[in-house]
């Protein structure tokens, strides 16, 4: 059988995965989910799945409970993460694939919290399940039993940078923050808000809509020299590792995180409450459009 040669830290080509799955050194985790009807992706997942592929919620698995003030989509706690990474028997040693629908919205978030996690091993599938039927490769209805004896990982902090609302309050009153909003553009410019109460953006921030990554035809991610070229010129004289990144709730401001990995450029901070967390402060500075309620 032949093998894959090397682990994939990003993105992950459709022959690689199948390769690393085919090796059985593979995990594959199936991210879909739809944010107006949260057991739309288990279903699908019940369905059809790539071979060996367990599932992960994103609001059970991949987020904390909201207090309403916190955002919509809290990290979970170290502990909970720890335990689902055991149930899943993620080892080191592994190669992570993780996909959804197509996009890579909801995969990102589970690679930034696995690559937070120290999991380096972890790579986003590009074009998702939609491009694994497309090459004519196997799907199953059959679910791989968790692990439940395994150790969990000691956990203690997540590895990469975050950026609480104080610090991104702070960076925005000395003007000095590069706030990357990875909504789409029409919700940055406050012009619709379908999930928040308000309508906007924070004060000074940018937009890059996470699907400017991909190849609009196929949903895979640009090459990473173009890439490259696009975030830089985005983020002007602010170091990468300086930028902070956003959206509604933490999840779509992961794929612009994941980007500047297939880039190659050391990743921005975090802010995982994003502008869920940050409009339910009314003290907090605010750009608002006409949407807002």
């Amino acid at each position: 059988m032949t093998r894959p040669r090397d682990y994939f830290h990003a993105v992950i080509d459709i022959e690689s995965a199948r390769l690393w799955i085919e090796s059985g050194r593979a995990v594959v985790i199936d991210c879909r989910f739809e944010l107006t009807d949260p057991d739309a992706g288990a279903a699908m997942y019940r369905a059809m799945h790539l071979p060996e592929a367990f599932y992960w919620h994103l609001e059970r698995d991949l987020s904390s409970e909201p207090t309403g003030t916190n955002g919509r989509h809290p990290l979970p706690s170290l502990d909970a993460f720890a335990a689902l990474i055991a149930r899943t028997g993620i080892t080191p040693q592994k190669q992570v694939i993780l996909y959804d629908e197509w996009d890579g919205l909801n995969a990102s978030r589970a690679w930034w919290l696995l690559q937070a996690a120290g999991y380096a091993a972890t790579a986003v599938l590009e074009g998702g399940i939609r491009a694994w039927r497309q090459a004519g490769l196997p799907l199953t209805k059959i679910e791989p039993l968790p692990l439940f004896r395994s150790t969990p990982p000691n956990l203690t902090q997540w590895q990469l940078p975050l950026a609480t609302a104080s610090e991104v309050e702070a960076a925005v009153a000395q003007q000095r923050a590069c706030l990357i909003d990875a909504r789409a553009p029409e919700r940055h410019r406050g012009e619709v808000e379908p999930f928040d109460p308000l309508a906007g953006h924070i004060p000074g921030s940018k937009n890059r809509f996470f699907r400017a990554n991909l190849d609009s035809a196929t949903g895979r991610f640009l090459d990473p020299t173009t890439l490259r070229a696009e975030l830089l010129a985005l983020f002007g004289d602010t170091p990468a590792e300086e930028t902070i990144h956003y959206c509604g709730s933490g999840v779509t401001a992961c794929h612009n995180l994941l980007a500047m990995a297939h880039a190659g450029l050391p990743l921005g901070k975090l802010y995982a409450g994003s502008w869920s967390e940050w409009c339910a402060d009314p003290s907090r500075p605010m750009n608002l459009g006409p949407g807002s309620t």
